[in-house]
């Protein structure tokens, strides 16, 4: 696994975060309902707890990167592929997700084939039992410089070094690793590595 170090560990522009536990699902609909179509709010619920984040500068950096390169993949490959950014994955009366970043690829699917997930701080609020309950097959997450994959198997998820996505089966997560971190100073030479990277 590539342990090359991001420049943000501590990001200027920092997450707000706001967890609430002792909740019922009727509760977080309303609180849900109340946010309505606000832009650049996630919201998660498990376990009768809520969390709300305001994504910070940094994080939304990151996560549009991680797409970005992502979908560069999918265009260099011929993959298809359905970007289904935060949209809402919830399971009634048990857990809801707003992902930053989701994807179905082949074709369109009720759940995604896979999450991703941007972290800048702990989270009371328990990631991968959430999406467990959600059953969300795949989820990665991006932190410290470093991406963590995880496989739903059974009934819980295992670390991955590889996707196990059939369309992501020649991604190579070193290189699309060293590619996030060089996003950090230029874009276009991430895309150049990325698209280098992919030539035969």
């Amino acid at each position: 696994m590539v342990q090359l170090q991001s420049q943000r560990l501590k990001p200027p522009f920092p997450d707000q975060r706001i967890v609430h536990s002792g909740i019922t699902w009727q509760q977080f609909k309303l609180i849900q309902s109340g946010f309505g179509d606000t832009r650049n709010v996630r919201l998660f619920y498990y376990n009768n707890t809520v969390e709300i984040i305001l994504p910070g500068r940094d994080h939304e950096f990151f996560k549009s990167i991680i797409g970005f390169l992502l979908e560069l993949f999918c265009l260099e490959t011929g993959t298809e592929f359905e970007p289904l950014g935060s949209t809402t994955q919830e399971r009634e009366d048990e857990a809801a997700a707003e992902p930053d970043e989701s994807y179905c690829f082949g074709t369109s699917k009720p759940t995604p084939d896979l999450v991703i997930e941007v972290i800048f701080s702990s989270s009371s609020l328990k990631k991968l039992p959430l999406y467990r309950a959600l059953n969300i097959p795949e989820v990665w997450f991006w932190e410290d410089g470093v991406f963590s994959l995880y496989r739903l198997r059974g009934n819980d998820y295992e670390p991955i070094t590889q996707s196990d996505v059939s369309e992501l089966a020649t991604l190579d997560i070193e290189v699309l690793t060293r590619c996030v971190l060089i996003a950090q100073t230029s874009r276009l030479d991430a895309a150049k590595t990325l698209r280098k990277a992919l030539k035969p």
